[in-house]
C-alpha cells in the first residue's frame, strides 16, 4: 500500500490515494497499526483521499485509535494540497467532501506546489444536542462542568465535531494530559469531545493545546482551533480574527458575523513510502 505522511502545523496524518491504491481492508486495525509511534508510520491518524460523486475529492478519517472522525481542518488542507500536486484536481479552488459536509479550500501554491490553504469550515454548530453535550444552553458559554474533583467553565461548539473549550491563565501538562482525558469521556459528551485549552494574549492571539478525541494531545487541531475562535468572541475574550498558536504552528482564523467560519494554514509533505501490511 503506496502512503504519503503529511502535515498541517504538526498534526501529521498517513495518506492514502484510493484513486491509485484500492480500499485497504480492516481500516480501524490499519490506523491503529500506521499510527504508532514506535512500531508503525507515527501520525495522528489515517485518512483516506476517496473519489466522491458530489465533490473534488471525499476525505475519510480515522484516529490514532482506530476510531472515525467527521472532520479534521488541518488534514483537509493536506488533503488538498495532495489532490492538487498529484494532478487528481488541479483547480485552486477545491471541493472536499467531509463526514459533516462539502468544505470549499482555495489553493496558494509555490513552484506549482500547494503549501497554504484557506478553508471554509462551514457555520460553526451552537445547539446543545447537535454538538452534542447534556450541558445547558445553545450553546453552553461559560457552563459548569465537574471533573476530577474540580469545576471548570467551559464553553462547547461543533466545528462538524464536538468541542470543548476551557479558558486557562497558564498552559499546563496538569490541564492538558491531566484533564484533557477525563473531559474527552465526560458523561455530558455522549459522543466524547476534544478539549482545548486557551490562554488568551491578546484581542486578536491566543495560545492553545489540545487533547483530541481518540489521539491524546496533539501539536495542532484545526477545528479545535476554529472551536476555540468562536468561544472567544462568545465569552467576549476575543475579536472575529484572531492568531492561535499552537505547539507545531499557527493557524489564522476569522469568523464574520453570522458567517461561516474561515481557517488558514500550512500544508507540508513529509514523505512517502510502501506500508507492507495492507
Amino acid at each position: 500500500m503506496r502512503f504519503t505522511k503529511m502535515h498541517g502545523a504538526g498534526n501529521d496524518y498517513v495518506y492514502v490515494d484510493c484513486f491509485e491504491n484500492s480500499m485497504p481492508n480492516n481500516l480501524a486495525e490499519l490506523a491503529r497499526r500506521v499510527s504508532n509511534r514506535h512500531k508503525g508510520i507515527g501520525a495522528d491518524g489515517l485518512i483516506l483521499i476517496c473519489p466522491s460523486q458530489i465533490a473534488d475529492a471525499q476525505m475519510r478519517m480515522f484516529n490514532a485509535d482506530g476510531s472515525t472522525a467527521e472532520m479534521c481542518g488541518n488534514g483537509i488542507r493536506c488533503v488538498a494540497k495532495h489532490v492538487y500536486d498529484t494532478g487528481i484536481c488541479k483547480k485552486e479552488v477545491l471541493k472536499i467532501e467531509t463526514g459533516c459536509g462539502v468544505l470549499e479550500l482555495q489553493l496558494e501554491t509555490t513552484d506549482g506546489k500547494v503549501d497554504h490553504v484557506r478553508v471554509n469550515m462551514g457555520q460553526p454548530i451552537l445547539t446543545s444536542s447537535d454538538i452534542p453535550t447534556t450541558l445547558p444552553g445553545d450553546p453552553p458559554v461559560n457552563a459548569r462542568l465537574e471533573v476530577a474533583g474540580r469545576e471548570l467553565q467551559v464553553t462547547c461548539v461543533s466545528i462538524g465535531n464536538p468541542h470543548c473549550v476551557t479558558f486557562v491563565t497558564d498552559l499546563t501538562d496538569e490541564w492538558v494530559l491531566g484533564i484533557g482525558p477525563q473531559i474527552e469521556c465526560h458523561p455530558a459528551f455522549p459522543n466524547r469531545v476534544n478539549a482545548e485549552f486557551v490562554q488568551v494574549i491578546l484581542n486578536d492571539e491566543f495560545i492553545m493545546r489540545v487533547w483530541e478525541r481518540g489521539s491524546g494531545e496533539t501539536q495542532a487541531c484545526g477545528t479545535g482551533a476554529c472551536a476555540a475562535a468562536v468561544a472567544g468572541v462568545l465569552t467576549s475574550r476575543t475579536g472575529r480574527k484572531v492568531l492561535a498558536r499552537l505547539p507545531g504552528g499557527e493557524l489564522e482564523l476569522e469568523w464574520p458575523e453570522s458567517g461561516p467560519i474561515y481557517m488558514s494554514g500550512p500544508a507540508v509533505e513529509v514523505f512517502s513510502g510502501n506500508w507492507p501490511n495492507s
